[in-house]
């Protein structure tokens, strides 16, 4: 990968990462920034989404397989957004948002976990074979 390519990664990275920092932790001062309502669920969502985005260009600085790229940022994602449901639970939605979304962290998840047993077999063979 060449240096303009990385460098594009780590800045679009860190700002995806701060800016979903932000919201995620101080919705109140990112919303007066942004000029948007402070919709304190909302604004923990878009932090969450804004982070999971973040880490996925930072994996990508590593991992060049898309499909683990991505199912990796799902489970991120999803599972921190069934936080934010189960933190937020007092501002609204049902008691059951948090398991199902919890539920389809688990199914990405065992297709990550799979992804990388069919990397790693098939890294094996080309070790093996001359």
């Amino acid at each position: 990968m060449n240096h303009l390519i990385r460098t594009v990664l780590v800045l679009t990275a860190a700002s995806m990462l701060v800016t979903g920092g932000w919201a995620r932790i101080d919705p109140a001062g990112f919303a007066a920034w942004a000029g948007w309502p402070n919709h304190v669920h909302f604004l923990h969502d878009a932090g969450v989404f804004q982070i999971g985005i973040g880490l996925m260009l930072v994996c990508a600085l590593r991992w060049r397989d898309v499909v683990t790229l991505v199912l990796a940022g799902f489970v991120f994602t999803n599972t921190f957004h069934a936080v934010n449901h189960a933190t937020d639970l007092d501002l609204g939605g049902r008691a059951s948002d948090p398991w199902l979304l919890l539920a389809f962290s688990l199914v990405g998840a065992a297709g990550l976990a799979a992804r990388l047993r069919v990397l790693s077999a098939r890294r094996a063979r080309q070790e093996v074979e001359p």
